[in-house]
This record gives C-alpha cells, sequence and structure tokens, in this order.
C-alpha cells in the first residue's frame, strides 16, 4: 500500500460545538472546509494528520478509540485547557515507559491523550553505541 494522505474522521453530536473546541480551545489550525455553507465539514491540520469533522452521530464514543497528541509542554496545556473548562481524565503523568501524558475528553468525552517526549527520551535520542 503506498498511503499518500491520512485523517481520521469524527462524526461529533453537535458539529458547532465540537468545531469550536478543536479550533477555538486547542487551537487546532483549519487546513479547509467543504460541503454547504450552513453545515459545513472542517479539516484541520493535526501534527503530521489531518482530522476532519464532517456529518453527525447520534453515538458517542466509545473506549477503544483515542486520540493521541504529541505536544511541546504537557504541563502548560494541562493548566490552558483546565482554566478552559476541558474535562481532564487525567493530570499530567510521567508514565514507566518515560511519555508524560495527560488525558482530557472533547465535547462527545472522546479520550484525548496529550503527550509530551522529554529531552532524554529514547524516542529523541538514539541510544545505540
Amino acid at each position: 500500500m503506498d498511503v499518500l494522505s491520512s485523517r481520521v474522521l469524527l462524526r461529533p453530536t453537535d458539529h458547532a460545538r465540537s468545531r469550536h473546541f478543536y479550533e477555538e480551545t486547542l487551537g487546532l489550525a483549519v487546513f479547509r472546509e467543504f460541503g454547504p455553507a450552513d453545515h459545513p465539514g472542517v479539516v484541520f491540520h493535526l501534527g503530521n494528520g489531518l482530522l476532519e469533522l464532517s456529518g453527525s452521530s447520534a453515538d458517542g464514543p466509545n473506549d477503544a478509540i483515542a486520540m493521541w497528541i504529541q505536544v511541546r509542554n504537557v504541563h502548560k496545556q494541562h493548566e490552558r485547557l483546565e482554566r478552559a473548562g476541558v474535562p481532564v481524565l487525567r493530570p499530567p503523568v510521567q508514565e514507566p515507559w518515560g511519555l508524560i501524558e495527560c488525558w482530557i475528553a472533547d465535547p462527545d468525552g472522546m479520550k484525548i491523550v496529550l503527550v509530551e517526549v522529554p529531552a532524554d527520551h529514547p524516542l529523541r535520542r538514539d541510544q545505540r553505541p
């Protein structure tokens, strides 16, 4: 398979509420909008990938799905998002595997894992002799 592009597709229960969360609260940049002007789909930049909000669903998320977002400073984002009223499922913790993780929830309750890779972590440094 020769993958040319990819994105995560979310069908929120309330499109406007979710768009506000991802665009204004999280601060993701819009890549493009499409569809009817009164109910457009929107695609956000998500690091090396894309996140699309389009359509809607009466079903909420399930525990089998989570979004993983690497940030520069988890503690700073935790404080900012907590002040903004974002549900914090778990404050920042350094995991046994060395990453610092903070779990939050989007407006539909989908778990978002904010991750910081410390400067001395093997993901940043080549540990080979």
